[in-house]
């Protein structure tokens, strides 16, 4: 398999899987996966597509958290992670890595709220509980079929 197929395909992993799996650094030094919000999921969060469709690079991540959550308390130790897409039923899957960050500017913010969030961050958009991580992966390892295919999604 080719690289830009592989690429192809991480992208319809990205706009299709059910959640975004991301992966920290305990302060023991173990990896902890938990399942988030897949904010690239063109059916279940359509309001953000223009969004990521106007971002230069085509494979960035957000995700959304609980500032209280104790993943943030591991990136701001470590900030190396991990972000996997999958199909289980095809077993195709696209793990992500690279040093995420904690996004401030309230615009960016904005455009990744949706109202019917108040129910996790009661304070709305500018609740500090509401945290937005950014992730620019430096990585990339797409799988399927016996195909396993290492790139980097930065460069065109």
């Amino acid at each position: 398999m080719e690289v830009e197929e592989a690429k192809n395909l991480s992208l319809g992993l990205i706009e299709t899987s059910k959640a975004a799996y991301l992966t920290t650094i305990d302060f023991e030094g173990y990896p902890i996966t938990r399942a988030m919000f897949n904010l690239r999921n063109r059916k279940q969060f359509p309001e953000f597509s223009d969004f990521f469709t106007q971002q230069d690079n085509k494979f960035i991540i957000y995700i959304t958290s609980n500032t209280s959550s104790s993943k943030i308390e591991h990136i701001k130790k470590n900030p190396k992670v991990s972000v996997y897409f999958c199909d289980p039923e095809d077993f195709k899957g696209v793990m992500f890595g690279g040093e995420i960050e904690i996004v401030d500017d309230i615009k960016i913010k904005e455009k990744l709220w949706l109202d019917w969030w108040t129910k996790y961050y009661s304070e709305g958009l500018e609740d500090p509980d509401y945290t937005l991580l950014k992730l620019n992966p430096k990585t990339a390892r797409f799988y399927h079929r016996l195909n396993r295919v290492n790139y980097n999604p930065g460069e065109k």
